[in-house]
């Protein structure tokens, strides 16, 4: 691959929505997170689920501004490389970014401050209702970018004049094929990796011995939401699978590397796709899996990437991203289930579960990454799926403007990476003053016995 202005200029707006992406999808979980917990503390009002609050709402701060600093970053790509894109479809996109600022940030803005800071300073009612409508705004942010993100993917309800988008119907443009399935997929996302972190962290103050009165109860609540939720993203995840299939049926052929038309396609586990002898070698097979996945029948038809000529996206990264994003989503599965029934029976997590769930602490990130990564560049070579180019709105910079920024950008965002997960290292590790652990638990938790 060379690295022309091109290909440098999406793999920095790749390094941008990478880093971005992780910080949202930690708010807008961890927002209806905290909500609950102040929910619990005003009807039960134990103080545990106060020390919960005032815990996590410190990680929902930081994570709060990491998100949006990164966020207008990425806004001002659009302009900076990719004017093309705001030239021709800026009459569609520039509204729902506009709608985006307008009611979403505005809320957010608007009652984040006494969220933060206004628990010794207004009622308990007006606190809870200034934390619901801040998550209601992160939820609400994520509505109006996934409806023009799945504009791109599926476009509808506009027009064509003169090479320029126009919404002909603004219902149509917001609910567009896709949307739906990609709302739903996104916010359960979110979910997942909210509750994989608080448990993992959760997890890890009892293994450092820093818990506090609210650490086991939080460690529950996010196994639990996590075991729950972790079902209903697998089906949310089949019905968005077969929305791609109708409308976007080269994306699904790159996923499963599927290079000619055929019934009863296999699922390939593993594989090493080849694209210029088009085939994938060394495929260890499911037979008939592949169909029966996508089209719900054992012999259904799926269209292969010789049908789309050249115009198909690049198979091995979309191919290997999908591979992760169930591989991880197979082994959050298998924990927060585990977790869940050690709680069914009565009994605490053991050492074994606790080391476990530590290490899955950021795996709704690895998930939600790599499932972006099938989205994106799945999209390709389009950036509004069957009508315009990615090429086409390209800026015109010089090759070493664009790969200085790329390698600026990526610094900066590994220091704020680790930045980030030290500052939470360095919050989870205060020891609490006063513990609440069962009689014996620690004594047991030493010698292994769960």
């Amino acid at each position: 691959m060379a690295f022309d202005p091109f290909v440098l200029a999406r793999i920095q707006f790749a390094a941008n929505i990478s880093f971005h992406i992780l910080f949202p999808t930690i708010t807008i979980g961890l927002a209806w997170i905290l909500l609950y917990f102040r929910l619990r503390f005003t009807l039960t009002g134990d103080q545990a689920w106060e020390h919960a609050y005032t815990f996590w709402v410190k990680v929902f701060a930081l994570t709060f501004a990491l998100g949006v600093v990164s966020g207008i970053t990425m806004s001002f790509q659009f302009g900076t490389n990719w004017p093309g894109f705001m030239e021709k479809a800026g009459n569609i996109a520039g509204p729902l970014l506009g709608y985006e600022v307008l009611t979403a940030f505005f809320l957010e803005a608007s009652f984040l401050g006494i969220m933060l800071f206004g628990r010794q300073r207004v009622s308990n009612r007006l606190h809870l209702i200034a934390t619901f409508l801040v998550a209601f705004g992160t939820s609400l942010s994520a509505f109006w970018i996934l409806a023009l993100n799945s504009w791109m993917q599926t476009p509808a309800g506009y027009t064509l004049e003169s090479g320029q988008f126009f919404a002909a119907s603004w219902s149509e443009v917001i609910f567009n094929p896709s949307f739906p399935y990609r709302f739903a997929h996104m916010m359960l996302a979110c979910f997942l990796t909210a509750a994989f972190l608080i448990a993992g962290v959760s997890a890890w103050r009892v293994r450092r011995g820093v818990e506090g009165p609210a650490t086991w109860k939080v460690l529950k609540t996010g196994v639990l939401l996590a075991a729950i939720t972790i079902p209903l993203q697998i089906l949310a995840g089949d019905l968005h699978g077969l929305n791609t299939l109708e409308h976007q049926p080269a994306k699904v052929a790159a996923m499963e590397a599927i290079w000619e038309t055929e019934k009863g396609a296999p699922f390939t586990v593993l594989g090493l796709p080849d694209e210029e002898q088009r085939e994938t070698r060394y495929a260890l097979e499911i037979p008939y899996a592949a169909s029966l996945i996508l089209t719900h029948e054992l012999e259904g038809e799926v269209q292969g990437l010789a049908a789309f000529g050249d115009e198909h996206p690049p198979v091995a990264p979309v191919f290997w991203s999908f591979r992760v994003m169930l591989a991880v989503g197979g082994l959050m599965l298998l924990v927060s289930w585990w977790g869940a029934w050690t709680y069914w029976r009565g009994r605490e997590p053991g050492r074994r579960f606790l080391v476990v769930l530590s290490a899955m602490t950021f795996s709704g990130w690895v998930a939600t990454l790599a499932g972006w990564y099938v989205t994106e560049i799945g999209r390709q070579p389009w950036i509004v799926s069957g009508l315009l180019r990615t090429s086409d709105v390209v800026a015109d910079h010089a090759t070493a403007t664009v790969m200085g920024t790329l390698f600026g950008y990526v610094g900066l965002y590994l220091f704020l990476l680790v930045s980030y997960v030290q500052a939470l290292r360095y919050l989870a590790s205060k020891p609490a003053r006063s513990l609440e652990l069962q009689p014996g638990y620690v004594s047991r938790l030493a010698t292994g016995v769960s």
